[in-house]
C-alpha cells in the first residue's frame, strides 16, 4: 500500500511539473507579438488595378505608384492585424532573365520590401512566381516567422502556397481588386484561404492613372531635384502640425517611416499642386517628399 501511494505521489509530481512547464511556455507565447506579411502578386495587381482605373491591363498605358501603394497596403494591413507586427512585403514580379528593370529597383530599395522575380516569356508571360511565392509562405509558416500572411493574388496555382502555409499553422487572408465585371480571383483559391477582403476603386484611384500621350512620349514640366520636393515636403508639415497640433503630431509618429494612406495621399496632392509637376510613378522624388516631411515634424517634437 505504502508503495502505490508513493508511486502515486511521483505520478503526481511529475503532473505538476508538466503543467509548470506548459505554463511557463504559454506565457511565453503570449509575451511573443504575432507577426504577418504581405505578399504581392504584381502580375495580378498590374492587371487587375490597372483594368479597374484605367480600363487596360497594358503596363504601358499607365502608371502605378508602387511605392505609395505598397504605403497603402501596409497601413491597411495595420488596420487588419492590429495586435501584431510586419514581418516585410514580399513583392513578386516577372522580368527578362531575372534582371530588374528600374522600376522594380526602385521598389526593391523601399525599406522592409524584399523583391522576388521570376522569368518573363517572349509573351510576357511570368513563369515561375508562384512556385517563388509557395517557397517563401512554406518557409516563413514552417519556421513560424509569421502567423498571418495577406496575399494579394488571384491564380488558382497559388492553392498550393496557401494549403503548405496553413499546414503549419500559418493563416492566409485573401486579398483581391474589384472587378468591374464578374470576378479575378479562382473560385479554389477563395475556398481555401481563411479570409478574404477586396480593395475597391477608391483604394487604388491615387496610385494608378492613365498615361496621357504627352506624359507617355515624356514631355512633361522641368523635373524638380531631390531638395526641391525635400523643402516642399517640410513645408507642408509645418502647415499640418500648425493645423492639426502636437496631439495629432504623437499619434503619427509612431508609424514612422510610414504615413496613414489619407494623410501620404493629402501630402501627394498638395505637393504636386506647389511643384506643377506630377510625382506619380517617381519613387526617388516620392522618398524624398516623405523625407522632408518626416524630418520636419521630428524636429518639432
Amino acid at each position: 500500500m505504502e508503495t502505490m501511494n508513493d508511486d502515486l505521489a511521483a505520478v503526481a509530481a511529475r503532473i505538476d511539473r508538466t503543467n509548470e512547464l506548459l505554463q511557463r511556455m504559454l506565457a511565453e507565447v503570449a509575451k511573443t507579438p504575432s507577426t504577418h506579411a504581405i505578399f504581392v502578386d504584381a502580375g495580378y495587381l498590374y492587371a487587375a488595378a490597372g483594368r479597374l482605373v484605367a480600363g487596360t491591363e497594358d503596363r504601358r498605358a499607365f502608371d502605378l505608384d508602387a511605392e505609395g501603394l505598397i504605403e497603402a497596403l501596409i497601413d491597411r494591413a495595420r488596420n487588419v492585424f492590429a495586435d501584431s507586427r510586419l514581418l516585410r512585403v514580399y513583392w513578386y514580379d516577372g522580368a527578362r532573365r531575372r534582371i530588374h528593370t528600374a522600376e522594380q529597383q526602385s521598389i526593391a530599395e523601399l525599406p522592409d520590401v524584399k523583391v522576388r522575380l521570376g522569368n518573363l516569356n517572349a509573351n510576357n508571360q511570368q513563369k515561375g512566381v508562384d512556385s517563388l511565392i509557395r517557397t517563401d509562405l512554406e518557409s516563413l509558416a514552417r519556421h513560424r516567422a509569421i502567423s498571418d500572411a495577406a496575399l494579394l493574388g488571384g491564380d488558382e496555382d497559388l492553392v498550393s502556397a496557401v494549403e503548405a502555409a496553413q499546414g503549419y499553422g500559418a493563416r492566409v487572408h485573401l486579398w483581391g481588386i474589384e472587378a468591374p465585371e464578374g470576378r479575378n480571383q479562382a473560385e479554389p483559391l477563395l475556398w481555401e484561404v481563411d479570409s478574404q477582403r477586396t480593395l475597391d476603386l477608391d483604394f487604388f484611384k491615387p496610385y494608378v492613372s492613365r498615361r496621357t500621350p504627352a506624359t507617355f512620349e515624356g514631355a512633361q514640366a522641368t523635373r524638380p531635384t531631390r531638395e526641391d520636393v525635400r523643402f516642399v515636403g517640410a513645408q507642408i508639415a509645418a502647415k499640418w502640425l500648425a493645423a492639426r497640433g502636437r496631439e495629432a503630431l504623437v499619434e503619427l509618429l509612431p508609424g514612422h517611416p510610414y504615413l496613414p494612406g489619407s494623410v501620404d495621399q493629402d501630402l501627394l496632392v498638395e505637393a504636386e499642386g506647389l511643384l506643377q509637376y506630377s510625382l506619380r510613378g517617381q519613387a526617388d522624388l516620392r522618398r524624398a517628399l516623405r523625407d522632408g516631411f518626416w524630418g520636419h515634424l521630428q524636429t518639432q517634437y
